[in-house]
Protein backbone atom coordinates (compact mmCIF):
# COMPACT_ATOMS: atom_id res chain seq x y z
CA UNK A 1 0.00 0.00 0.00
CA UNK A 2 1.70 3.41 -1.38
CA UNK A 3 0.49 6.97 -0.66
CA UNK A 4 1.42 10.61 -0.18
CA UNK A 5 3.97 10.40 -3.00
CA UNK A 6 6.24 14.09 -2.60
CA UNK A 7 9.46 14.87 -5.35
CA UNK A 8 12.13 16.64 -3.45
CA UNK A 9 12.94 20.52 -3.66
CA UNK A 10 15.40 19.67 -6.72
CA UNK A 11 13.15 17.24 -8.47
CA UNK A 12 16.12 14.64 -8.28
CA UNK A 13 14.17 12.48 -5.50
CA UNK A 14 10.44 11.21 -4.81
CA UNK A 15 9.50 9.79 -1.61
CA UNK A 16 6.20 7.90 -0.04
CA UNK A 17 5.13 5.78 2.23
CA UNK A 18 4.55 2.08 2.16
CA UNK A 19 2.86 -0.17 4.16
CA UNK A 20 4.44 -3.98 3.47
CA UNK A 21 1.70 -6.46 3.65
CA UNK A 22 -1.39 -6.69 1.37
CA UNK A 23 -4.64 -6.05 2.79
CA UNK A 24 -3.57 -4.85 6.63
CA UNK A 25 -4.54 -1.51 7.42
CA UNK A 26 -2.41 -1.06 10.42
CA UNK A 27 0.64 -2.35 8.97
CA UNK A 28 3.78 0.14 9.80
CA UNK A 29 4.13 2.66 7.52
CA UNK A 30 7.84 2.97 5.93
CA UNK A 31 9.98 5.60 4.34
CA UNK A 32 11.13 4.82 0.76
CA UNK A 33 12.78 6.97 -1.25
CA UNK A 34 13.44 6.45 -4.59
CA UNK A 35 16.48 8.18 -7.15
CA UNK A 36 14.23 9.22 -10.12
CA UNK A 37 17.48 9.99 -12.42
CA UNK A 38 19.37 6.23 -11.06
CA UNK A 39 15.82 4.22 -10.85
CA UNK A 40 17.75 2.95 -7.33
CA UNK A 41 14.93 2.57 -4.60
CA UNK A 42 15.74 2.74 -0.77
CA UNK A 43 13.82 1.64 2.33
CA UNK A 44 14.54 3.23 5.03
CA UNK A 45 12.45 0.70 7.07
CA UNK A 46 15.22 0.42 10.03
CA UNK A 47 15.69 3.48 11.15
CA UNK A 48 12.56 3.55 13.30
CA UNK A 49 10.44 0.53 15.17
CA UNK A 50 7.71 3.37 14.57
CA UNK A 51 5.23 4.06 12.11
CA UNK A 52 5.29 7.46 10.12
CA UNK A 53 1.96 9.44 10.09
CA UNK A 54 3.07 12.11 7.60
CA UNK A 55 6.37 13.82 6.45
CA UNK A 56 7.55 16.63 4.20
CA UNK A 57 10.73 17.73 2.45
CA UNK A 58 13.12 20.49 4.16
CA UNK A 59 15.50 20.23 1.61
CA UNK A 60 17.15 17.46 -0.99
CA UNK A 61 18.93 15.58 2.26
CA UNK A 62 16.40 16.07 4.49
CA UNK A 63 12.58 15.29 6.08
CA UNK A 64 10.76 15.77 8.80
CA UNK A 65 8.23 13.56 9.94
CA UNK A 66 5.84 12.71 12.83
CA UNK A 67 5.84 9.62 14.06
CA UNK A 68 3.63 7.75 16.90
CA UNK A 69 5.52 6.97 19.56
CA UNK A 70 4.14 6.26 23.38
CA UNK A 71 0.95 7.30 23.31
CA UNK A 72 2.17 10.59 21.13
CA UNK A 73 2.40 12.26 18.18
CA UNK A 74 6.12 13.50 17.76
CA UNK A 75 8.18 15.43 15.33
CA UNK A 76 11.09 14.09 13.60
CA UNK A 77 14.09 14.85 11.48
CA UNK A 78 15.21 12.27 8.94
CA UNK A 79 18.64 12.66 7.24
CA UNK A 80 19.03 10.86 4.37
CA UNK A 81 22.40 10.76 3.29
CA UNK A 82 23.15 9.09 7.15
CA UNK A 83 19.90 7.11 6.99
CA UNK A 84 19.08 8.66 10.65
CA UNK A 85 16.22 9.95 12.76
CA UNK A 86 16.20 12.56 15.05
CA UNK A 87 14.01 13.02 17.49
CA UNK A 88 12.54 17.08 17.65
CA UNK A 89 9.77 17.17 20.08
CA UNK A 90 9.01 15.54 23.43
CA UNK A 91 6.53 16.07 25.60
CA UNK A 92 2.89 14.58 25.81
CA UNK A 93 1.47 16.10 23.14
CA UNK A 94 0.16 15.47 19.66
CA UNK A 95 1.32 17.12 17.32
CA UNK A 96 -0.54 16.32 13.87
CA UNK A 97 0.62 18.32 11.16
CA UNK A 98 4.11 19.86 9.74
CA UNK A 99 4.91 22.62 7.24
CA UNK A 100 8.54 24.04 6.86
CA UNK A 101 8.60 27.90 6.90
CA UNK A 102 12.40 28.67 5.86
CA UNK A 103 12.82 30.53 8.98
CA UNK A 104 16.04 30.10 10.54
CA UNK A 105 14.75 30.43 13.97
CA UNK A 106 11.65 28.48 13.58
CA UNK A 107 12.00 26.41 10.68
CA UNK A 108 8.45 23.95 11.48
CA UNK A 109 4.99 25.23 11.97
CA UNK A 110 3.23 22.77 13.69
CA UNK A 111 -0.68 21.92 14.84
CA UNK A 112 -0.53 20.70 18.11
CA UNK A 113 -3.55 20.03 20.84
CA UNK A 114 -2.85 17.90 24.33
CA UNK A 115 -5.47 16.42 26.86
CA UNK A 116 -5.87 19.64 28.32
CA UNK A 117 -5.32 21.91 25.23
CA UNK A 118 -8.04 22.02 22.35
CA UNK A 119 -5.40 22.70 18.75
CA UNK A 120 -3.23 25.11 18.50
CA UNK A 121 -0.54 26.79 15.90
CA UNK A 122 2.90 26.94 16.73
CA UNK A 123 5.97 27.36 15.58
CA UNK A 124 9.37 25.00 16.44
CA UNK A 125 12.51 25.38 16.46
CA UNK A 126 15.18 22.87 15.68
CA UNK A 127 15.34 21.74 19.42
CA UNK A 128 11.93 21.14 19.86
CA UNK A 129 11.25 24.44 21.35
CA UNK A 130 7.61 26.02 20.67
CA UNK A 131 5.91 29.18 20.38
CA UNK A 132 2.42 29.49 19.64
CA UNK A 133 1.51 31.85 17.60
CA UNK A 134 -2.93 31.59 17.77
CA UNK A 135 -4.33 33.20 20.80
CA UNK A 136 -8.14 31.63 19.43
CA UNK A 137 -8.98 29.42 22.65
CA UNK A 138 -6.63 30.98 24.83
CA UNK A 139 -9.80 32.90 27.05
CA UNK A 140 -11.37 29.94 26.99
CA UNK A 141 -8.67 27.84 27.78
CA UNK A 142 -7.75 30.13 30.87
CA UNK A 143 -11.07 29.89 32.31
CA UNK A 144 -11.29 26.09 32.68
CA UNK A 145 -10.21 24.14 35.83
CA UNK A 146 -8.86 21.57 33.94
CA UNK A 147 -8.11 18.25 35.66
CA UNK A 148 -4.79 16.42 36.30
CA UNK A 149 -3.58 14.10 34.10
CA UNK A 150 -1.07 11.47 34.75
CA UNK A 151 0.80 8.70 32.96
CA UNK A 152 0.90 4.78 34.49
CA UNK A 153 2.57 2.15 33.18
CA UNK A 154 0.66 -1.10 34.52
CA UNK A 155 2.05 -4.44 34.40
CA UNK A 156 -0.33 -6.70 32.06
CA UNK A 157 -1.51 -10.57 32.82
CA UNK A 158 1.69 -11.42 30.75
CA UNK A 159 3.99 -9.08 32.52
CA UNK A 160 4.36 -6.09 29.92
CA UNK A 161 4.20 -2.74 30.83
CA UNK A 162 1.33 -1.31 29.34
CA UNK A 163 1.04 2.48 29.56
CA UNK A 164 -2.09 4.05 30.30
CA UNK A 165 -3.51 7.63 30.94
CA UNK A 166 -4.80 8.71 33.99
CA UNK A 167 -7.47 11.57 33.88
CA UNK A 168 -8.55 13.17 37.64
CA UNK A 169 -11.30 15.27 37.92
CA UNK A 170 -10.70 19.10 38.79
CA UNK A 171 -9.99 19.89 42.11
CA UNK A 172 -9.17 16.04 42.75
CA UNK A 173 -9.11 15.13 46.74
CA UNK A 174 -6.95 11.75 47.30
CA UNK A 175 -8.75 11.45 50.41
CA UNK A 176 -12.28 10.65 48.87
CA UNK A 177 -14.00 8.03 46.74
CA UNK A 178 -14.60 8.87 42.73
CA UNK A 179 -16.69 7.23 40.18
CA UNK A 180 -14.05 5.57 37.32
CA UNK A 181 -14.37 5.20 34.00
CA UNK A 182 -12.75 2.58 31.24
CA UNK A 183 -12.29 3.74 28.18
CA UNK A 184 -11.79 1.62 25.23
CA UNK A 185 -10.28 2.45 22.01
CA UNK A 186 -11.49 2.13 18.52
CA UNK A 187 -9.38 1.14 15.66
CA UNK A 188 -8.94 -1.17 16.93
CA UNK A 189 -5.17 -0.04 15.90
CA UNK A 190 -5.75 3.60 16.70
CA UNK A 191 -3.25 5.05 20.02
CA UNK A 192 -4.75 6.29 23.13
CA UNK A 193 -2.48 9.51 21.87
CA UNK A 194 -2.64 12.92 23.98
CA UNK A 195 -5.41 14.20 21.98
CA UNK A 196 -8.16 16.80 22.43
CA UNK A 197 -11.64 15.50 21.23
CA UNK A 198 -14.87 17.53 20.91
CA UNK A 199 -16.80 14.21 21.64
CA UNK A 200 -14.88 11.66 23.63
CA UNK A 201 -13.38 14.42 25.98
CA UNK A 202 -11.14 12.67 28.95
CA UNK A 203 -11.69 16.16 30.47
CA UNK A 204 -15.27 16.84 29.77
CA UNK A 205 -15.98 13.09 31.58
CA UNK A 206 -13.22 14.45 34.22
CA UNK A 207 -15.19 17.43 35.26
CA UNK A 208 -18.25 16.36 35.86
CA UNK A 209 -16.44 13.86 38.63
CA UNK A 210 -15.13 10.74 36.91
CA UNK A 211 -11.52 9.42 37.20
CA UNK A 212 -10.66 8.44 33.59
CA UNK A 213 -8.60 5.53 32.89
CA UNK A 214 -7.16 5.06 29.65
CA UNK A 215 -5.27 2.21 28.41
CA UNK A 216 -3.04 1.91 25.59
CA UNK A 217 -3.73 -1.94 25.59
CA UNK A 218 -2.35 -4.64 22.74
CA UNK A 219 -3.37 -3.75 18.86
CA UNK A 220 -2.27 -0.01 19.32
CA UNK A 221 0.54 1.87 17.93
CA UNK A 222 3.21 3.38 19.38
CA UNK A 223 4.70 0.94 21.57
CA UNK A 224 6.58 -1.35 18.61
CA UNK A 225 5.32 -3.19 15.44
CA UNK A 226 4.69 -6.63 17.82
CA UNK A 227 2.42 -4.80 20.24
CA UNK A 228 0.48 -3.30 17.28
CA UNK A 229 -0.17 -6.50 15.58
CA UNK A 230 -0.60 -8.84 18.50
CA UNK A 231 -4.23 -8.01 18.65
CA UNK A 232 -4.92 -9.61 14.96
CA UNK A 233 -7.33 -12.65 14.98
CA UNK A 234 -7.62 -12.55 18.80
CA UNK A 235 -9.99 -9.45 19.40
CA UNK A 236 -11.71 -11.11 22.45
CA UNK A 237 -7.59 -12.37 23.78
CA UNK A 238 -5.13 -10.20 25.29
CA UNK A 239 -6.67 -6.89 24.39
CA UNK A 240 -9.49 -7.47 26.81
CA UNK A 241 -7.18 -8.78 29.50
CA UNK A 242 -5.47 -5.62 29.31
CA UNK A 243 -8.71 -3.34 29.70
CA UNK A 244 -9.21 -5.46 33.04
CA UNK A 245 -5.46 -5.18 33.70
CA UNK A 246 -6.20 -1.20 33.58
CA UNK A 247 -9.05 -0.96 36.03
CA UNK A 248 -8.40 -3.75 38.51
CA UNK A 249 -5.04 -1.54 38.70
CA UNK A 250 -6.89 1.60 39.66
CA UNK A 251 -9.51 0.11 41.51
CA UNK A 252 -6.63 -0.99 44.30
CA UNK A 253 -6.37 3.20 44.62
CA UNK A 254 -8.21 4.13 47.51
CA UNK A 255 -9.48 7.00 45.66
CA UNK A 256 -11.65 5.24 43.44
CA UNK A 257 -14.84 3.11 44.34
CA UNK A 258 -14.55 -0.12 42.62
CA UNK A 259 -18.20 -0.39 43.80
CA UNK A 260 -19.07 2.15 40.92
CA UNK A 261 -16.67 1.49 37.85
CA UNK A 262 -17.88 2.27 34.21
CA UNK A 263 -17.18 1.04 30.56
CA UNK A 264 -17.33 3.40 27.44
CA UNK A 265 -15.98 2.92 23.88
CA UNK A 266 -16.90 3.27 20.23
CA UNK A 267 -16.51 1.10 17.61
CA UNK A 268 -13.90 -1.34 18.30
CA UNK A 269 -14.14 0.20 21.78
CA UNK A 270 -18.30 -0.22 21.47
CA UNK A 271 -16.88 -4.29 20.77
CA UNK A 272 -14.87 -3.88 24.11
CA UNK A 273 -17.69 -2.81 25.94
CA UNK A 274 -20.09 -5.88 24.62
CA UNK A 275 -17.50 -8.15 25.16
CA UNK A 276 -16.82 -7.08 28.73
CA UNK A 277 -20.74 -6.80 29.65
CA UNK A 278 -20.39 -10.82 29.01
CA UNK A 279 -16.67 -11.52 30.65
CA UNK A 280 -16.18 -8.77 33.74
CA UNK A 281 -17.04 -10.82 36.54
CA UNK A 282 -19.40 -8.21 37.70
CA UNK A 283 -16.45 -5.32 37.71
CA UNK A 284 -18.52 -2.88 36.44
CA UNK A 285 -22.30 -0.96 37.22
CA UNK A 286 -22.11 1.17 33.30
CA UNK A 287 -21.81 0.33 30.04
CA UNK A 288 -21.70 2.50 26.88
CA UNK A 289 -21.11 1.17 23.35
CA UNK A 290 -21.74 3.35 20.52
CA UNK A 291 -21.39 1.52 17.04
CA UNK A 292 -19.41 -1.21 17.92
CA UNK A 293 -19.44 -4.66 16.70
CA UNK A 294 -21.65 -7.37 18.67
CA UNK A 295 -22.17 -10.30 16.06
CA UNK A 296 -18.84 -10.80 14.27
CA UNK A 297 -20.61 -13.05 11.83
CA UNK A 298 -22.82 -10.81 10.74
CA UNK A 299 -20.85 -7.91 10.96
CA UNK A 300 -18.29 -9.62 9.08
CA UNK A 301 -21.13 -10.16 6.15
CA UNK A 302 -22.40 -6.69 6.14
CA UNK A 303 -18.95 -4.40 6.60
CA UNK A 304 -18.29 -2.30 3.92
CA UNK A 305 -14.79 -2.59 4.81
CA UNK A 306 -13.71 -6.12 3.64
CA UNK A 307 -10.17 -5.72 3.66
CA UNK A 308 -9.93 -4.55 7.21
CA UNK A 309 -12.56 -7.84 8.06
CA UNK A 310 -10.11 -9.85 6.68
CA UNK A 311 -6.80 -8.98 7.65
CA UNK A 312 -7.48 -8.81 11.06
CA UNK A 313 -10.25 -12.16 11.52
CA UNK A 314 -10.78 -13.71 7.92
CA UNK A 315 -14.02 -14.96 6.95
CA UNK A 316 -16.05 -17.39 9.49
CA UNK A 317 -16.82 -20.13 7.72
CA UNK A 318 -13.09 -20.96 7.45
CA UNK A 319 -12.13 -23.71 9.77
CA UNK A 320 -9.16 -21.89 11.07
CA UNK A 321 -11.16 -18.98 12.21
CA UNK A 322 -13.84 -20.87 13.85
CA UNK A 323 -12.35 -20.76 16.99
CA UNK A 324 -11.38 -17.08 17.23
CA UNK A 325 -15.11 -15.61 16.25
CA UNK A 326 -16.39 -18.02 19.25
CA UNK A 327 -13.87 -16.78 21.65
CA UNK A 328 -14.29 -13.21 20.64
CA UNK A 329 -17.42 -12.63 19.60
CA UNK A 330 -19.82 -10.67 22.17
CA UNK A 331 -23.05 -12.36 21.44
CA UNK A 332 -21.57 -15.24 22.38
CA UNK A 333 -21.42 -14.16 26.12
CA UNK A 334 -24.79 -12.30 26.29
CA UNK A 335 -26.18 -14.75 28.53
CA UNK A 336 -24.09 -13.37 31.15
CA UNK A 337 -24.72 -9.73 30.47
CA UNK A 338 -26.22 -8.05 33.92
CA UNK A 339 -25.64 -4.64 34.15
CA UNK A 340 -27.73 -1.16 32.53
CA UNK A 341 -26.36 -0.87 29.16
CA UNK A 342 -26.53 2.24 26.81
CA UNK A 343 -25.68 1.60 22.87
CA UNK A 344 -25.64 4.14 20.47
CA UNK A 345 -25.62 3.65 16.83
CA UNK A 346 -25.96 4.97 13.33
CA UNK A 347 -28.26 4.52 10.14
CA UNK A 348 -25.19 5.80 8.01
CA UNK A 349 -22.85 3.50 9.50
CA UNK A 350 -21.22 1.14 6.75
CA UNK A 351 -18.50 0.30 8.83
CA UNK A 352 -20.27 -1.44 11.76
CA UNK A 353 -24.12 -1.85 10.48
CA UNK A 354 -26.69 -0.33 12.51
CA UNK A 355 -28.31 -3.94 12.81
CA UNK A 356 -24.76 -5.03 15.11
CA UNK A 357 -26.53 -2.33 18.09
CA UNK A 358 -29.86 -3.32 17.30
CA UNK A 359 -29.27 -7.21 17.90
CA UNK A 360 -27.24 -5.78 21.20
CA UNK A 361 -30.68 -3.79 22.29
CA UNK A 362 -33.00 -6.37 21.50
CA UNK A 363 -30.92 -8.59 23.41
CA UNK A 364 -30.42 -6.56 26.27
CA UNK A 365 -34.54 -5.86 26.37
CA UNK A 366 -35.17 -9.64 26.15
CA UNK A 367 -33.15 -10.45 29.10
CA UNK A 368 -34.50 -7.79 31.42
CA UNK A 369 -31.74 -5.53 31.24
CA UNK A 370 -32.33 -1.50 32.32
CA UNK A 371 -31.21 -0.66 28.60
CA UNK A 372 -31.78 2.72 26.48
CA UNK A 373 -31.27 2.86 22.76
CA UNK A 374 -29.76 6.57 21.11
CA UNK A 375 -30.47 6.60 17.33
CA UNK A 376 -28.90 8.96 14.91
CA UNK A 377 -30.62 8.67 11.30
CA UNK A 378 -27.99 11.11 9.70
CA UNK A 379 -24.51 9.88 10.97
CA UNK A 380 -22.38 7.44 9.81
CA UNK A 381 -19.59 5.70 11.92
CA UNK A 382 -19.15 9.44 14.21
CA UNK A 383 -21.55 11.89 15.37
CA UNK A 384 -19.96 15.38 13.43
CA UNK A 385 -22.79 17.26 13.53
CA UNK A 386 -22.90 19.94 16.29
CA UNK A 387 -26.54 19.91 17.25
CA UNK A 388 -26.34 15.72 17.55
CA UNK A 389 -23.09 15.88 19.73
CA UNK A 390 -25.16 18.07 22.45
CA UNK A 391 -27.66 15.48 22.02
CA UNK A 392 -24.90 12.74 22.28
CA UNK A 393 -23.69 14.27 25.64
CA UNK A 394 -26.32 15.03 27.19
CA UNK A 395 -27.78 11.19 26.89
CA UNK A 396 -24.07 10.05 27.80
CA UNK A 397 -23.95 11.67 31.23
CA UNK A 398 -27.36 11.31 32.14
CA UNK A 399 -26.70 7.38 31.83
CA UNK A 400 -23.53 7.28 34.07
CA UNK A 401 -25.05 9.82 36.08
CA UNK A 402 -28.01 7.68 36.84
CA UNK A 403 -25.99 4.25 37.68
CA UNK A 404 -22.51 5.68 39.13
CA UNK A 405 -23.04 8.81 41.01
CA UNK A 406 -26.77 7.94 42.17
Amino acid sequence: YDNDPSISPNGNLLAWLNMEEPGYEADKNRLIIKDLSKGTIKNLDKITEHTINSFIWINNEKIAAIITVEATHQLVEIDLKKEKLSVISSGDHDINSVLFTADKNYPYAILKMSINKPTGLFLMDAKGNDLQIDQENDYLVKEINWGKVEKRWITTTDNKKMLTWVIYPPNFDSTKKYPTLLYCQGGPQSPVSSFFSYRWNFQLMAAKGYIVVAPNRRGLPGFGEEWNDQIRSDYGGQAMKDYLSAIDSMSKCSFVNKDKLGAVGASFGGYSVFWLAGNHQNRFKAFISHCGMYNMESWYGTTEEMFFANSDNGPYWDEKNKSNYQKSSPHQYVKNWNTPILIIHNELDYRVPLSEGMQAFTAAQLLGIPSKFLYFPDEGHWVVKPQNSILWNGVFFDWLDEYLRN
